[in-house]
């Protein structure tokens, strides 16, 4: 069977510059969801507001917008900008579990609401020029949420739901809710995308092979950690060779990329200690390269750090 492979938006690492660096070395994805992009209380928006979705930014991946907000009054303008930038979907945000977001009832915090919900698609869906997904997660703080939410989605034409079968309170920890999101499968009307702790082949059989009805995937910190993991998913073969040494041409170039848009060394610093923390996981003994990054303080050491782990320590963990 044939499926999609999207990746996952990770805000602070997914961006244009990280999506069109992956695609200049490495395969396996279909599309990307973008992090997500805030409304606001105006007509219009400035470019700047869209760097990260602006056409000439996302040449190498297609991309779907991802919008978070609760008023339709300014996510119906902000769509309509989206459109005429040529994005026929976006996807609204009701998943994103960090607490300062959720306690203004926007991503995972407007799940305990569904009245709310309901009159947002109501106004909204037949108002913008662009087909609606969603990505979201099984509520707030408990997993029951999301089933009085799927008779509302079926009432309306959504593109697809992406589930990550986990609560906003869970954050990242704890096990997917796997049974929960089979009934979702069950109740929805709507093509489901699965999104959650695909991590490496296995997992990913293992899930197909629960749901063999799904034919839409989402990976994120899986990929961010192992880049050459959707290619290994498309193709259903980890034969790859030489890791370490396309991984470093891949890194040294996102180093240079975002090198040339931070203002300062402190913010490309801070940048690439988010990076290692995921990186290091693919290579043998990567707790140690992960630990001297994160205590450099000066741009300078971390390059000496970074240089001497690929000539002497790097090794790819199978």
């Amino acid at each position: 069977m044939t499926f999609k492979l999207y990746l996952a938006p990770l805000r602070g690492f997914t961006d244009y510059i990280y999506r069109n660096t992956f695609s200049r070395h490495f395969d396996g994805c279909d599309a990307a969801v973008t992090p997500f992009i805030p409304t606001l209380k105006t007509i219009r928006v400035k470019p700047s507001h869209l760097k990260d979705v602006l056409p000439e930014n996302n040449s190498a991946m297609p991309i779907v917008p991802q919008i978070i907000g609760n008023n339709h009054e300014n996510f119906i303008p902000l769509a309509g900008q989206l459109s005429d930038l040529g994005y026929k979907t976006v996807n609204w945000n009701l998943g994103c579990p960090f607490p300062m977001v959720a306690k203004k009832q926007r991503g995972s915090g407007l799940l305990p609401y569904p009245e709310k919900i309901d009159n947002f698609l109501k106004k909204t869906v037949p108002a913008i020029p662009n087909r609606l997904s969603i990505k979201i997660r099984l509520g707030r703080k408990t997993p029951d949420e999301i089933f009085k939410l799927i008779p509302i989605f079926n009432r309306y034409p959504l593109q697809e739901i992406i589930i990550h079968p986990r609560t906003g309170k869970q954050m990242y920890d704890g096990e997917p809710d796997l049974d929960a999101f089979e009934k979702c499968i069950d109740m929805t009307h709507h093509r489901i995308v699965y999104n959650g702790d695909i991590i490496d082949l296995k997992s990913f059989k293992n899930l197909s092979a629960r749901f063999p009805t799904t034919d839409s995937w989402m990976i994120g910190r899986g990929a961010i950690i192992n880049p050459f993991l959707p290619a290994i998913i498309k193709t259903g073969k980890d034969n790859f060779s030489n890791q370490v040494e396309t991984f470093r041409h891949f890194y040294e170039e996102l180093f240079e990329e975002y090198q040339k848009v931070f203002s300062g060394p402190g913010h490309l610093l801070e940048r690439m200690k988010g990076f290692w923390f995921y990186f290091s996981q693919s290579f043998k003994d990567g707790r140690k390269i992960r630990k001297k990054v994160h205590r450099t303080l000066k741009l300078p050491r971390y390059l000496e750090i970074v240089e001497r782990f690929f000539e002497e320590d790097a090794e790819w963990e199978k």
